[in-house]
């Protein structure tokens, strides 16, 4: 069986090659647009990169200030009398009358107390009579020295007398020598008798001292006040029996408050500047309305090795009363610099891993970073006393970008936004 020849119409025809020119052109334009893509995106960010070299930013800045007024530091305190008193008794007896009371004001040399010491009294008087009789016995040793002065001299001329009529033979050799014997022995009574006299003298001393011993202690039998002041304490009432011991209960106590010394404990970063005289302001918290002034009177000089502060006491006039001893008030005391620091606004620090830094705006435009200490913060404003000497201007919230070298656009900030005129005393 024999194939008929194929039909020319049934030959298939070879594929037109539109289409794969039409996917090659789409190929070849995409490829072309992600490359102008691509070109694009390098193109913007080389452009962002010359931005960001080229980019002068604009920063606020301010001026430091120079801080060389004393510093303002307000501590607690506490008021105390400047003299304070507690009577005893130097008299033993029975309290006779009492005239003052708790809360008494009193002048220096009032009788506040009565003691009635009969015992004292009764030795008092004895003494002045043994000083009587001491006297008398004195009046009798010299008469005895007057008669032994005369017997001395009888003495002498009887042995004269004696010695030249021996010397003739019309007395024995012993009647001469027994004159001469009389010379010497009444010579030895004039000088004992004399003795007499002088240990009289010294009797009589030691009892005028006893004497006037007892006098004072008579004299205590009146309790004064030793200044100006109020009476703080009552320890006995009239009829109590009080020793002159010294020992047990003070009969009264009183301060002196016409000036109060306020007790403060300046810390070690203060202490260096504080001296005689200083100025201070005192507030007692019950009295806001009031403020007094007072003046640093005295220090310890030495630091308490506890609490690293100088006890320091502020002496207060008080003339109308209205301080009291014991109370809690705040002292503030305008201490003066050993040196001047420098103030910053808060807001100009960075803390970063070089450290606290601040950026400090150049005359040509520049900015650079510089590293402070910092002395004291005070909130809205710093004390730094290293890195800086009070000339700078610094840049306000600097960005953490901010490079050293970089040119900046300064710009003066507003009044209300300048921090340093805020800072701290």
């Amino acid at each position: 069986m024999h194939a008929s020849p194929r039909d020319p119409n049934d030959i298939p025809r070879p594929p037109r090659s539109g289409p794969f020119v039409v996917v090659g052109l789409v190929a070849v334009g995409l490829l072309a647009w992600g490359g102008y893509g691509h070109w694009q995106q390098r193109a913007a960010a080389d452009e962002t990169q010359r931005k960001v070299k080229t980019l002068v930013p604009k920063l606020r800045t301010v001026a430091v200030e120079r801080a060389d007024k004393p510093v303002e530091i307000t501590l607690p305190g506490q008021t105390d009398a400047f003299a304070r008193a507690a009577l005893y008794a130097r008299a033993t007896g029975y309290i006779a009358e009492r005239r003052v009371d708790i809360g008494s004001r009193v002048r220096q040399g009032d009788i506040l107390l009565r003691i009635a010491a009969p015992d004292l009294d009764q030795q008092l008087a004895q003494a002045e009579a043994q000083v009587g009789q001491l006297e008398a016995q004195l009046l009798q040793a010299r008469s005895m020295v007057d008669q032994a002065k005369a017997n001395v001299n009888l003495a002498n001329v009887t042995n004269s007398r004696t010695s030249t009529l021996a010397g003739q033979g019309w007395a024995s050799k012993q009647n001469a020598d027994n004159s001469q014997a009389s010379v010497l022995s009444q010579g030895a009574t004039l000088a004992s008798a004399q003795a007499g006299v002088k240990v009289a003298e010294a009797n009589i001393k030691a009892q005028t001292a006893t004497v006037d011993r007892l006098k004072a202690l008579t004299g205590f039998k009146d309790i004064i006040a030793p200044f100006d002041g109020v009476i703080t304490a009552r320890g006995v009432d009239v009829g109590d029996l009080v020793h002159a011991d010294g020992t047990g209960t003070a009969l009264l106590s009183m301060d002196r408050d016409d000036i109060l010394r306020v007790s403060v404990n300046v810390p070690q970063n203060a202490a260096v500047g504080v001296r005689d005289g200083l100025e201070a302001t005192i507030k007692v918290p019950q009295l806001p309305s009031r403020t007094f002034s007072g003046k640093v009177a005295r220090s310890s000089v030495a630091l308490l090795r506890s609490s690293r502060t100088l006890t320091t006491e502020v002496d207060v006039e008080n003339k109308d009363g209205t301080l009291r001893a014991g109370l809690y008030v705040y002292v503030t005391l305008k201490v003066p610099r050993t040196e001047p620091n420098i103030v910053i606004p808060a807001e100009s620090l960075v803390f970063n891993q070089r450290g606290t830094q601040v950026a400090v705006a150049n005359d040509d435009g520049t900015v650079q970073w510089r590293n402070v200490h910092i002395q004291r913060d005070l909130g809205t404003t710093i004390e730094v006393n290293h890195g800086l000497d009070g000339r700078e201007q610094l840049v306000l919230s600097p960005p953490a970008d901010l490079r050293d070298g970089q040119k900046i656009d300064r710009q003066t900030p507003k009044a209300e936004d300048k921090p340093l005129k805020s800072a701290a005393r």
